[in-house]
């Protein structure tokens, strides 16, 4: 229960507040024009607030806030903050998708276009997004027949360079060949510059340059010239249509249509640009806050317009007027560079637009809701009859899951996978790194077991918090990969860190699919048709594939391991290219120490110390032969070793 706090010590200033729960984790984020008026509506006695604020008090234990200069700062500073601790009760943008954009390295010596969702690399100029990528493909297959700038990829290019022969994109005019000196900077150039413009909705006077220089080389009879324009223009208009015109070609703006419920928000955003639809979004909010449309909208411009890749329109249409307006308004502002406005049309095509953007709302919120009704109740079928099976004392929502992996006692290393609402939470799998020395699963589950659990159980102070924040909430159930033995050493772990009251633990033994519990000889069998068998097995899964994916990866590190490594001053790239220059150790090892001094990428006392290493007889025998055991301990991993073999294979 939140503590009673002095409202007289809160300043009245605007700032941004956050509520924390009893572990630390903030829960919930706002901000305010007066800290200590708002705050005052929190202390109002718990039957009088709305039953989802009265949750959120009830969770919380302690608030704490920032002050800031103005109203502006504070509404930036909500955002940011939301953005870092994600709190459960706020309301939260549940966009799981990845748009394709269409993108152009700028910063690039020979900018080159493609498709990506990877939308937020600088020194590159994004465009979209875009509902389909085989869309925009197909539009970018057209547009380089016009302005033919290069789509390859760097290994590709660079490729080229060396060969000094242009790809077959060159020969069938889909590329001018920067590659091999076929077109001037400033030329190139010009071609980015007038593909962006295009893109940007800019086609008309292309359109028009294109017509003319057609029928100027038609009337000097140059009609082969006159033959390839045509085909450009075709492409360039062809690609043109796909881009559906909806309003006058001064438009600029982004209609967004909504359409909510209690308990999630729809929204569908249509991108215009000089009139024609550029883009489209469309996303789910969960209204976790009990908020207004007007309230929802604001965090919609929030969430969609703080870090968009592409350009800001100069308008928003809204179906409502968004709180904050004024605020929201001089914040896109500043992010444009120009004045943005949001307005609620009122008549003609921009209030149709709107409509259009609303039905496509509603559309999209109920297939949301069919496509995910059976999934949503088939986990909590999953997770009830867990509760029930198990006997757990709270319902368990988040489930985490505990594997080892190894080699002969080498490379020795564990899992931890994490299950919310019956869904994995990767941002919350942690790896280990054992040190028990040997081939004992005991020793390690217990050595895991007491890191994580170490900090469940430590003092608060700011270095704590940040490690809390990383391992999220404590777990309602912990599950253990393995049999009674794996599961005693757990639960030793867990009284010793006196949480046995607190957290239920069971481990999945794999021969026979038998759950057991600490301090029960027989096991519960659960019925192999039981959907909750079913979600054991599948975290029991998860935490062995990650295991064994981060095995193999400290393992192929040890097998690249080499005797120069030990050479101070012998970096990566020198090593490679010493390697690269003799081709093996052995010849290294063959040349003298003037031959080794002579090389021009080598300092003198550092081709002096890998001459040294390689004639001291002892050591150099020690590495070679721990270099044999590795290649042996690899050998023996690609063919015998069952356990590291991946399910999936």
């Amino acid at each position: 229960m939140l503590k009673w706090i002095d409202l007289g010590k809160v300043p009245d200033l605007p700032g941004s507040y956050q509520f924390k729960d009893g572990d630390g984790r903030v829960i919930y984020v706002g901000k305010a024009k007066s800290l200590r008026s708002r705050l005052s509506n929190y202390f109002a006695p718990i039957e009088t607030l709305h039953p989802r604020t009265a949750a959120m008090v009830s969770s919380a234990s302690d608030v704490e806030w920032i002050t800031v200069a103005n109203d502006l700062e504070a509404l930036m500073l909500e955002y940011t903050l939301i953005k870092r601790f994600r709190p459960r009760y706020n309301v939260r943008l549940r966009d799981d998708k990845s748009y394709p954009f269409l993108a152009i390295s700028a910063s690039d010596e020979w900018p080159r276009a493609f498709v990506t969702r990877a939308s937020h690399r600088k020194g590159f100029h994004y465009f979209g997004p875009y509902a389909q990528a085989y869309a925009i493909r197909d539009s970018l297959d057209l547009l380089i027949r016009t302005f033919p700038i290069r789509t390859c990829s760097e290994s590709k290019f660079n490729a080229a360079v060396r060969s000094k022969r242009p790809c077959l994109l060159y020969h069938i005019d889909r590329c001018s060949a920067p590659c091999v000196g076929a077109v001037d900077a400033e030329s190139y150039r010009n071609i980015v510059r007038d593909l962006e413009s295009v893109l940007k909705g800019n086609s008309k006077k292309f359109v028009e340059m294109m017509r003319t220089q057609m029928h100027q080389a038609a009337a000097e009879l140059d009609f082969e010239t006159a033959t390839r324009i045509r085909d450009r223009l075709g492409a360039l208009e062809k690609a043109i249509e796909r881009q559906e015109m909806v309003g006058e070609e001064a438009d600029n703006f982004d209609v967004v249509g909504v359409h909510f419920d209690e308990l999630e928000f729809q929204v569908d955003i249509l991108s215009i640009r000089t009139g024609r639809v550029n883009g489209r979004r469309s996303t789910l909010i969960d209204r976790v806050e009990e908020l207004s449309e007007a309230e929802m909208l604001e965090r919609v411009v929030e969430d969609v317009y703080a870090d968009s890749p592409v350009e800001l329109p100069r308008e928003v249409l809204v179906t409502v007027e968004p709180t904050n307006k004024e605020l929201l308004e001089e914040w896109m502002s500043a992010l444009r560079g120009t004045k943005v406005e949001i307005k609620v049309p009122k008549r003609g095509h921009r209030k149709a637009l709107l409509e259009r953007a609303s039905i496509n709302a509603h559309g999209s919120f109920t297939r949301t809701r069919l496509k995910r009704a059976s999934d949503h109740n088939s986990r909590s079928r999953a997770l009830t009859a867990l509760s029930d099976e198990l006997g757990l004392p709270i319902f368990p929502l988040r489930i985490e899951c505990y594997d080892m992996s190894h080699l002969s006692g080498t490379n020795y290393v564990g899992s931890m996978v994490v299950m919310e609402d019956g869904l994995p939470k990767r941002s919350d799998y942690r790896r280990f790194k054992v040190n028990v020395g040997q081939n004992d699963d005991f020793a390690a589950m217990y050595e895991v077991l007491t890191r994580r659990l170490a900090h469940l159980t430590e003092e608060e102070d700011e270095e704590v918090e940040t490690v809390r924040r990383r391992f999220s909430y404590p777990p309602s159930l912990i599950v253990i990969d393995g049999g009674k033995g794996q599961l005693s050493m757990a639960y030793k772990a867990l009284c010793e860190a006196n949480l046995q009251d607190e957290i239920p633990m069971v481990s999945l033994a794999k021969k026979f699919e038998e759950v057991y519990l600490p301090g029960e000889s027989e096991p519960i069998r659960i019925p192999r048709t039981s959907e909750s068998l079913f979600l054991l097995q599948q975290i029991r899964d998860e935490a062995h594939r990650f295991a064994i994916t981060y095995h193999r990866s400290l393992r192929d590190k040890a097998m690249t391991k080499s005797i120069l490594d030990e050479v101070v001053g012998l970096g990566p790239i020198r090593k490679k290219k010493l390697l690269s220059h003799y081709g093996s150790l052995k010849k290294i090892r063959a040349a003298s120490l003037d031959e080794l001094q002579t090389l021009s990428f080598l300092p003198v006392d550092v081709a002096t110390s890998v001459y040294n290493l390689l004639h001291d007889v002892d050591q150099f025998a020690d590495s070679k032969a721990s270099l044999d055991i590795g290649e042996e301990v690899a050998l023996e991993a690609s063919t015998t070793d069952g356990n590291l073999r991946d399910p999936t294979e």
